[in-house]
Protein backbone atom coordinates (compact mmCIF):
# COMPACT_ATOMS: atom_id res chain seq x y z
CA UNK A 1 0.00 0.00 0.00
CA UNK A 2 1.03 3.62 -0.29
CA UNK A 3 2.50 5.54 2.62
CA UNK A 4 -0.19 7.81 4.11
CA UNK A 5 2.36 10.64 3.78
CA UNK A 6 2.08 10.30 -0.01
CA UNK A 7 -1.67 10.88 0.21
CA UNK A 8 -1.26 13.82 2.59
CA UNK A 9 1.40 15.52 0.47
CA UNK A 10 0.14 14.71 -3.02
CA UNK A 11 -3.43 13.38 -3.01
CA UNK A 12 -3.92 14.48 -6.62
CA UNK A 13 -1.20 12.06 -7.79
CA UNK A 14 -2.87 9.17 -5.97
CA UNK A 15 -6.29 10.05 -7.44
CA UNK A 16 -4.81 10.49 -10.91
CA UNK A 17 -3.06 7.12 -10.61
CA UNK A 18 -6.35 5.36 -9.88
CA UNK A 19 -8.00 7.14 -12.82
CA UNK A 20 -5.12 6.21 -15.13
CA UNK A 21 -5.63 2.58 -14.11
CA UNK A 22 -9.34 2.97 -14.95
CA UNK A 23 -10.29 2.43 -11.30
CA UNK A 24 -12.43 5.48 -10.47
CA UNK A 25 -13.97 3.79 -7.42
CA UNK A 26 -10.50 3.31 -5.99
CA UNK A 27 -9.82 7.05 -6.42
CA UNK A 28 -12.56 7.70 -3.86
CA UNK A 29 -10.59 5.62 -1.34
CA UNK A 30 -7.97 8.40 -1.34
CA UNK A 31 -10.46 10.89 0.10
CA UNK A 32 -11.89 8.36 2.55
CA UNK A 33 -8.38 7.52 3.77
CA UNK A 34 -7.53 11.20 4.24
CA UNK A 35 -10.73 11.85 6.20
CA UNK A 36 -10.02 8.93 8.53
CA UNK A 37 -6.39 10.01 8.88
CA UNK A 38 -7.47 13.55 9.85
CA UNK A 39 -9.78 12.23 12.58
CA UNK A 40 -7.09 9.87 13.83
CA UNK A 41 -4.47 12.62 13.95
CA UNK A 42 -6.85 14.84 15.92
CA UNK A 43 -7.67 12.01 18.33
CA UNK A 44 -4.09 10.99 19.09
CA UNK A 45 -2.97 14.16 20.97
CA UNK A 46 -6.27 14.25 22.84
CA UNK A 47 -5.75 10.68 24.01
CA UNK A 48 -2.13 11.36 24.90
CA UNK A 49 -3.21 14.31 27.03
CA UNK A 50 -5.84 12.26 28.84
CA UNK A 51 -3.35 9.45 29.50
CA UNK A 52 -0.91 12.01 30.89
CA UNK A 53 -3.61 13.38 33.15
CA UNK A 54 -4.39 9.86 34.36
CA UNK A 55 -0.71 9.20 35.09
CA UNK A 56 -0.29 12.43 37.04
CA UNK A 57 -3.46 11.77 39.01
CA UNK A 58 -1.99 8.65 40.60
CA UNK A 59 0.85 10.77 42.01
CA UNK A 60 -1.56 13.37 43.37
CA UNK A 61 -3.82 10.87 45.12
CA UNK A 62 -1.55 10.45 48.15
CA UNK A 63 -1.64 14.17 48.93
CA UNK A 64 -5.45 14.40 49.14
CA UNK A 65 -7.50 14.41 52.30
CA UNK A 66 -10.12 11.73 52.94
CA UNK A 67 -12.88 14.17 51.95
CA UNK A 68 -11.17 15.02 48.67
CA UNK A 69 -10.45 11.46 47.65
CA UNK A 70 -13.97 10.26 46.83
CA UNK A 71 -14.82 12.95 44.22
CA UNK A 72 -11.27 12.70 42.88
CA UNK A 73 -11.55 8.92 42.42
CA UNK A 74 -14.96 9.31 40.79
CA UNK A 75 -13.47 11.76 38.33
CA UNK A 76 -10.64 9.33 37.57
CA UNK A 77 -13.14 6.54 37.02
CA UNK A 78 -14.97 8.70 34.49
CA UNK A 79 -11.67 9.63 32.83
CA UNK A 80 -10.69 5.96 32.56
CA UNK A 81 -14.03 5.13 30.94
CA UNK A 82 -13.66 8.00 28.48
CA UNK A 83 -10.13 6.89 27.59
CA UNK A 84 -11.45 3.37 27.00
CA UNK A 85 -14.09 4.66 24.59
CA UNK A 86 -11.57 6.77 22.71
CA UNK A 87 -9.06 3.90 22.54
CA UNK A 88 -11.71 1.71 20.93
CA UNK A 89 -12.39 4.52 18.48
CA UNK A 90 -8.66 4.77 17.79
CA UNK A 91 -8.44 1.03 17.03
CA UNK A 92 -11.42 1.25 14.72
CA UNK A 93 -9.98 4.25 12.89
CA UNK A 94 -6.63 2.49 12.46
CA UNK A 95 -8.39 -0.57 11.00
CA UNK A 96 -10.53 1.62 8.73
CA UNK A 97 -7.48 3.53 7.54
CA UNK A 98 -5.65 0.30 6.69
CA UNK A 99 -8.69 -0.92 4.76
CA UNK A 100 -8.96 2.27 2.72
CA UNK A 101 -5.21 2.39 2.06
CA UNK A 102 -5.41 -1.20 0.80
CA UNK A 103 -7.88 -0.03 -1.84
CA UNK A 104 -5.69 2.82 -3.15
CA UNK A 105 -3.70 1.58 -6.17
CA UNK A 106 0.00 2.07 -6.56
CA UNK A 107 0.79 5.23 -8.52
CA UNK A 108 1.85 4.39 -12.09
CA UNK A 109 5.27 5.63 -13.17
CA UNK A 110 5.40 8.45 -15.68
CA UNK A 111 6.51 6.07 -18.45
CA UNK A 112 3.31 4.00 -18.15
CA UNK A 113 1.35 4.71 -21.37
CA UNK A 114 -2.19 6.02 -21.33
CA UNK A 115 -4.77 3.49 -22.49
CA UNK A 116 -7.99 1.74 -21.59
CA UNK A 117 -7.00 -1.94 -21.99
CA UNK A 118 -4.44 -4.36 -23.47
CA UNK A 119 -5.26 -3.23 -27.02
CA UNK A 120 -3.53 0.07 -26.19
CA UNK A 121 -0.31 -1.34 -24.74
CA UNK A 122 2.72 0.13 -26.53
CA UNK A 123 5.30 -2.01 -28.29
CA UNK A 124 8.87 -1.24 -27.23
CA UNK A 125 10.83 -4.04 -28.89
CA UNK A 126 10.50 -6.90 -31.36
CA UNK A 127 12.88 -9.84 -31.81
CA UNK A 128 13.01 -12.62 -34.38
CA UNK A 129 11.23 -13.15 -37.68
CA UNK A 130 7.85 -14.72 -38.24
CA UNK A 131 8.55 -17.97 -40.04
CA UNK A 132 7.54 -18.58 -43.64
CA UNK A 133 6.68 -22.26 -43.43
CA UNK A 134 6.34 -23.17 -47.11
CA UNK A 135 3.37 -25.35 -46.11
CA UNK A 136 0.10 -24.82 -44.25
CA UNK A 137 1.04 -24.91 -40.54
CA UNK A 138 -1.11 -26.69 -38.00
CA UNK A 139 -2.23 -25.47 -34.60
CA UNK A 140 -0.58 -26.86 -31.47
CA UNK A 141 -3.68 -28.81 -30.46
CA UNK A 142 -3.97 -30.46 -33.88
CA UNK A 143 -0.31 -31.49 -33.82
CA UNK A 144 -0.45 -32.69 -30.20
CA UNK A 145 -3.67 -34.66 -30.61
CA UNK A 146 -2.45 -36.31 -33.81
CA UNK A 147 0.77 -37.34 -32.04
CA UNK A 148 -1.18 -38.69 -29.06
CA UNK A 149 0.36 -36.07 -26.76
CA UNK A 150 -2.77 -34.19 -25.68
CA UNK A 151 -6.23 -35.19 -24.43
CA UNK A 152 -8.60 -32.42 -23.36
CA UNK A 153 -11.81 -34.44 -23.73
CA UNK A 154 -11.06 -37.00 -21.02
CA UNK A 155 -9.63 -34.23 -18.83
CA UNK A 156 -12.81 -32.19 -19.31
CA UNK A 157 -14.99 -35.20 -18.47
CA UNK A 158 -12.96 -35.72 -15.31
CA UNK A 159 -12.27 -32.16 -14.15
CA UNK A 160 -14.31 -29.76 -16.28
CA UNK A 161 -13.35 -27.49 -19.14
CA UNK A 162 -9.89 -25.89 -19.47
CA UNK A 163 -8.15 -29.00 -18.17
CA UNK A 164 -5.78 -31.34 -20.03
CA UNK A 165 -3.67 -34.47 -20.02
CA UNK A 166 -0.16 -34.28 -21.50
CA UNK A 167 1.47 -37.51 -22.65
CA UNK A 168 4.82 -38.75 -23.86
CA UNK A 169 7.09 -36.27 -25.59
CA UNK A 170 4.85 -33.28 -24.83
CA UNK A 171 4.92 -34.04 -21.10
CA UNK A 172 8.70 -34.32 -21.36
CA UNK A 173 8.97 -31.06 -23.32
CA UNK A 174 6.79 -29.35 -20.71
CA UNK A 175 9.23 -30.45 -18.00
CA UNK A 176 12.29 -29.65 -20.12
CA UNK A 177 11.49 -26.00 -20.71
CA UNK A 178 10.69 -25.47 -17.02
CA UNK A 179 13.97 -27.10 -15.98
CA UNK A 180 15.90 -25.02 -18.49
CA UNK A 181 14.33 -21.85 -17.06
CA UNK A 182 15.35 -22.77 -13.50
CA UNK A 183 18.87 -23.70 -14.60
CA UNK A 184 19.22 -20.41 -16.49
CA UNK A 185 18.28 -18.32 -13.44
CA UNK A 186 20.30 -20.37 -10.96
CA UNK A 187 23.27 -19.83 -13.25
CA UNK A 188 22.68 -16.09 -12.90
CA UNK A 189 22.79 -16.11 -9.12
CA UNK A 190 19.17 -16.73 -8.20
CA UNK A 191 18.34 -19.07 -5.32
CA UNK A 192 15.98 -21.89 -6.25
CA UNK A 193 12.81 -22.14 -4.14
CA UNK A 194 10.11 -24.81 -3.93
CA UNK A 195 7.27 -22.82 -2.30
CA UNK A 196 3.92 -23.71 -0.67
CA UNK A 197 0.98 -23.88 -3.06
CA UNK A 198 -1.61 -23.02 -0.39
CA UNK A 199 -1.32 -19.70 1.44
CA UNK A 200 -3.29 -17.72 3.99
CA UNK A 201 -5.17 -14.56 3.14
CA UNK A 202 -2.35 -12.43 4.60
CA UNK A 203 -0.01 -13.49 1.77
CA UNK A 204 -2.66 -12.74 -0.86
CA UNK A 205 -3.34 -9.35 0.74
CA UNK A 206 0.34 -8.59 1.17
CA UNK A 207 1.16 -9.10 -2.50
CA UNK A 208 -1.87 -7.09 -3.63
CA UNK A 209 -4.07 -9.90 -4.96
CA UNK A 210 -6.64 -9.29 -2.21
CA UNK A 211 -8.88 -7.36 -2.19
CA UNK A 212 -9.90 -7.58 -5.84
CA UNK A 213 -8.62 -10.96 -7.00
CA UNK A 214 -10.85 -13.23 -4.95
CA UNK A 215 -12.98 -14.22 -7.91
CA UNK A 216 -9.98 -15.68 -9.77
CA UNK A 217 -8.69 -17.63 -6.76
CA UNK A 218 -9.46 -21.22 -5.83
CA UNK A 219 -10.16 -21.23 -2.09
CA UNK A 220 -10.06 -24.08 0.42
CA UNK A 221 -12.75 -22.50 2.56
CA UNK A 222 -12.66 -25.08 5.36
CA UNK A 223 -8.98 -24.37 6.01
CA UNK A 224 -9.07 -20.66 5.06
CA UNK A 225 -6.30 -21.22 2.52
CA UNK A 226 -5.91 -20.19 -1.12
CA UNK A 227 -4.30 -21.98 -4.06
CA UNK A 228 -1.69 -19.69 -5.56
CA UNK A 229 -1.95 -18.29 -9.08
CA UNK A 230 1.76 -17.52 -9.09
CA UNK A 231 4.81 -18.23 -6.92
CA UNK A 232 5.10 -14.45 -6.57
CA UNK A 233 2.69 -14.76 -3.63
CA UNK A 234 4.60 -17.13 -1.31
CA UNK A 235 8.08 -16.05 -2.41
CA UNK A 236 7.51 -12.30 -2.03
CA UNK A 237 5.87 -13.07 1.33
CA UNK A 238 8.83 -15.18 2.43
CA UNK A 239 10.33 -12.43 4.62
CA UNK A 240 7.02 -10.87 5.67
CA UNK A 241 7.28 -9.22 9.08
CA UNK A 242 11.07 -9.49 9.09
CA UNK A 243 13.76 -6.87 9.57
CA UNK A 244 16.54 -7.53 7.06
CA UNK A 245 19.99 -6.01 7.08
CA UNK A 246 21.03 -4.02 4.03
CA UNK A 247 23.97 -6.33 3.42
CA UNK A 248 21.50 -9.22 3.02
CA UNK A 249 20.00 -7.51 -0.02
CA UNK A 250 19.21 -8.02 -2.80
CA UNK A 251 17.41 -11.32 -2.35
CA UNK A 252 17.01 -13.06 -5.70
CA UNK A 253 14.76 -16.11 -5.88
CA UNK A 254 13.57 -18.36 -8.68
CA UNK A 255 10.62 -20.64 -7.98
CA UNK A 256 9.03 -23.38 -10.04
CA UNK A 257 5.48 -24.12 -8.91
CA UNK A 258 2.07 -25.32 -9.90
CA UNK A 259 -0.37 -22.44 -10.30
CA UNK A 260 -4.16 -22.32 -10.35
CA UNK A 261 -6.58 -19.80 -11.81
CA UNK A 262 -10.37 -19.95 -12.01
CA UNK A 263 -10.52 -17.91 -15.26
CA UNK A 264 -13.79 -16.41 -14.08
CA UNK A 265 -15.43 -14.23 -16.69
CA UNK A 266 -13.83 -16.00 -19.67
CA UNK A 267 -16.67 -18.40 -20.54
CA UNK A 268 -16.51 -19.28 -24.23
CA UNK A 269 -13.09 -17.65 -24.68
CA UNK A 270 -9.97 -19.64 -25.68
CA UNK A 271 -11.54 -22.97 -24.76
CA UNK A 272 -9.57 -25.10 -27.25
CA UNK A 273 -6.03 -26.17 -26.62
CA UNK A 274 -3.62 -24.97 -23.97
CA UNK A 275 -3.85 -21.19 -24.07
CA UNK A 276 -6.23 -20.55 -21.16
CA UNK A 277 -6.28 -23.34 -18.57
CA UNK A 278 -7.02 -23.68 -14.86
CA UNK A 279 -3.79 -25.46 -13.86
CA UNK A 280 -0.31 -24.65 -15.11
CA UNK A 281 3.30 -24.35 -14.01
CA UNK A 282 5.43 -21.23 -13.87
CA UNK A 283 9.01 -20.40 -13.17
CA UNK A 284 8.92 -17.04 -11.40
CA UNK A 285 11.79 -14.73 -10.54
CA UNK A 286 11.38 -12.48 -7.47
CA UNK A 287 13.73 -9.76 -6.27
CA UNK A 288 13.68 -7.99 -2.90
CA UNK A 289 16.07 -5.06 -2.56
CA UNK A 290 16.69 -1.70 -0.91
CA UNK A 291 14.42 1.31 -1.40
CA UNK A 292 16.19 2.79 -4.40
CA UNK A 293 14.13 3.67 -7.46
CA UNK A 294 17.08 3.56 -9.87
CA UNK A 295 18.04 0.09 -8.65
CA UNK A 296 14.46 -1.12 -9.01
CA UNK A 297 14.36 0.09 -12.60
CA UNK A 298 17.71 -1.60 -13.31
CA UNK A 299 16.43 -4.86 -11.78
CA UNK A 300 13.31 -4.56 -13.92
CA UNK A 301 15.33 -4.43 -17.11
CA UNK A 302 17.47 -7.35 -15.91
CA UNK A 303 14.54 -9.66 -15.21
CA UNK A 304 12.97 -8.83 -18.56
CA UNK A 305 16.29 -9.71 -20.22
CA UNK A 306 16.31 -13.07 -18.42
CA UNK A 307 12.97 -13.94 -20.01
CA UNK A 308 14.14 -12.60 -23.38
CA UNK A 309 17.28 -14.71 -23.26
CA UNK A 310 15.18 -17.81 -22.64
CA UNK A 311 12.90 -17.08 -25.60
CA UNK A 312 15.84 -16.31 -27.86
CA UNK A 313 17.51 -19.57 -26.83
CA UNK A 314 14.26 -21.36 -27.72
CA UNK A 315 14.26 -19.53 -31.09
CA UNK A 316 10.82 -18.01 -30.55
CA UNK A 317 9.90 -14.62 -32.07
CA UNK A 318 8.48 -12.19 -29.52
CA UNK A 319 7.73 -8.58 -28.79
CA UNK A 320 7.75 -6.51 -25.59
CA UNK A 321 4.96 -4.09 -24.72
CA UNK A 322 4.79 -1.44 -22.04
CA UNK A 323 1.49 -2.09 -20.30
CA UNK A 324 -0.88 0.89 -20.36
CA UNK A 325 -2.67 2.30 -17.33
CA UNK A 326 -5.97 0.56 -18.02
CA UNK A 327 -4.27 -2.86 -18.20
CA UNK A 328 -2.03 -2.29 -15.18
CA UNK A 329 -2.91 -4.08 -11.95
CA UNK A 330 -3.59 -2.42 -8.62
CA UNK A 331 -0.13 -3.02 -7.05
CA UNK A 332 2.14 -2.41 -10.07
CA UNK A 333 3.95 0.85 -10.71
CA UNK A 334 5.15 -0.37 -14.13
CA UNK A 335 4.81 -3.60 -16.08
CA UNK A 336 6.17 -5.05 -19.30
CA UNK A 337 4.48 -7.95 -21.04
CA UNK A 338 6.36 -10.24 -23.39
CA UNK A 339 4.19 -11.65 -26.18
CA UNK A 340 5.37 -14.62 -28.21
CA UNK A 341 4.36 -15.28 -31.82
CA UNK A 342 1.71 -18.00 -32.11
CA UNK A 343 1.03 -18.93 -35.75
CA UNK A 344 -2.39 -20.50 -35.12
CA UNK A 345 -3.58 -17.26 -33.51
CA UNK A 346 -1.87 -15.10 -36.12
CA UNK A 347 -0.58 -12.78 -33.43
CA UNK A 348 1.85 -12.14 -30.62
CA UNK A 349 0.20 -13.39 -27.40
CA UNK A 350 1.17 -12.85 -23.78
CA UNK A 351 3.52 -15.42 -22.29
CA UNK A 352 5.38 -13.34 -19.66
CA UNK A 353 4.86 -10.30 -17.46
CA UNK A 354 7.44 -8.34 -15.47
CA UNK A 355 6.43 -5.89 -12.74
CA UNK A 356 7.99 -3.43 -10.34
CA UNK A 357 6.17 -2.31 -7.21
CA UNK A 358 8.66 -0.16 -5.24
CA UNK A 359 7.53 -0.44 -1.57
CA UNK A 360 3.81 -1.07 -2.26
CA UNK A 361 3.91 -4.80 -1.49
CA UNK A 362 6.53 -4.44 1.24
CA UNK A 363 4.36 -2.06 3.25
CA UNK A 364 1.50 -4.54 3.18
CA UNK A 365 3.89 -7.36 4.16
CA UNK A 366 5.84 -5.33 6.75
CA UNK A 367 8.98 -6.26 4.83
CA UNK A 368 11.71 -3.91 6.05
CA UNK A 369 15.46 -3.48 6.23
CA UNK A 370 17.91 -1.56 8.37
CA UNK A 371 20.33 0.58 6.31
CA UNK A 372 24.02 -0.07 6.95
CA UNK A 373 24.61 3.61 7.76
CA UNK A 374 22.33 3.26 10.78
CA UNK A 375 19.59 5.44 9.35
CA UNK A 376 15.88 4.92 9.87
CA UNK A 377 14.30 1.59 9.00
CA UNK A 378 12.92 1.48 5.44
CA UNK A 379 10.54 -0.72 3.49
CA UNK A 380 12.07 -2.90 0.79
CA UNK A 381 11.36 -2.71 -2.94
CA UNK A 382 10.02 -5.80 -4.73
CA UNK A 383 9.88 -7.00 -8.34
CA UNK A 384 8.87 -10.16 -10.16
CA UNK A 385 8.77 -11.65 -13.63
CA UNK A 386 7.65 -14.87 -15.23
CA UNK A 387 10.66 -16.67 -16.67
CA UNK A 388 8.38 -19.21 -18.35
CA UNK A 389 4.79 -20.43 -18.03
CA UNK A 390 3.76 -23.84 -19.28
CA UNK A 391 1.75 -25.30 -20.92
CA UNK A 392 1.15 -21.94 -22.67
CA UNK A 393 4.74 -21.81 -23.93
CA UNK A 394 4.17 -25.21 -25.58
CA UNK A 395 1.93 -23.44 -28.09
CA UNK A 396 4.73 -21.40 -29.74
CA UNK A 397 7.24 -24.22 -29.28
CA UNK A 398 5.10 -26.72 -31.21
CA UNK A 399 3.77 -24.28 -33.77
CA UNK A 400 6.95 -22.37 -34.63
CA UNK A 401 9.13 -25.51 -34.77
CA UNK A 402 6.72 -27.86 -36.50
CA UNK A 403 7.86 -29.61 -39.65
CA UNK A 404 5.80 -30.53 -42.69
CA UNK A 405 5.48 -34.19 -41.66
CA UNK A 406 4.07 -33.32 -38.20
CA UNK A 407 7.25 -33.78 -36.22
CA UNK A 408 8.66 -30.96 -34.10
CA UNK A 409 12.26 -29.75 -34.24
CA UNK A 410 13.82 -29.16 -30.83
CA UNK A 411 15.83 -25.99 -30.17
CA UNK A 412 19.44 -26.80 -29.30
CA UNK A 413 19.15 -25.66 -25.65
CA UNK A 414 16.35 -28.13 -24.90
CA UNK A 415 17.98 -31.20 -26.43
CA UNK A 416 20.06 -32.13 -23.35
CA UNK A 417 16.83 -32.36 -21.33
CA UNK A 418 15.33 -34.79 -23.85
CA UNK A 419 18.14 -37.29 -24.23
CA UNK A 420 19.91 -35.37 -26.99
CA UNK A 421 17.08 -35.80 -29.46
CA UNK A 422 16.75 -33.23 -32.23
CA UNK A 423 13.15 -34.03 -33.22
CA UNK A 424 10.04 -35.00 -31.28
CA UNK A 425 7.24 -37.18 -32.59
CA UNK A 426 6.78 -39.38 -35.62
CA UNK A 427 5.90 -38.44 -39.19
CA UNK A 428 2.09 -38.31 -39.36
CA UNK A 429 1.30 -36.29 -42.50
Amino acid sequence: MLDIKVLRENPDAARAGAIKKRLPDRAQAVDRALAIDAELRALTPKLDGMRGEQKNASKALGKLSAAEREPFLQKQKELKAEIGVLEEREKQLEADLKQQLSLVPNIPDEDVPEGKDDTENQETKRWGSVRDFGFTPKGHDEIAEAQGWLDTKRASDMAGSRNYFLFGDLALLHDAVLRFAVDLLVGRGFTAVDPPLLVRDAAMFGTGFFPGGEEQTYRAEKDELNLIGTAEVPVTSLHSGEMLAEDQLPKKYVARSMCFRREAGTYGKDQRGLYRVHQFQKVEQVIVDIADKARSIAHHHDIVKNAEDLLQACELPYRIVAVCGGDLGVPQAMKYDIETWMPSRGNYCETHSASRFYDYQARRLSLRYRPKDGGKVLFCHTLNNTVIASPRVLIPLLENHQQKDGTVRLPQVLRPYLGGREVLGRPIW
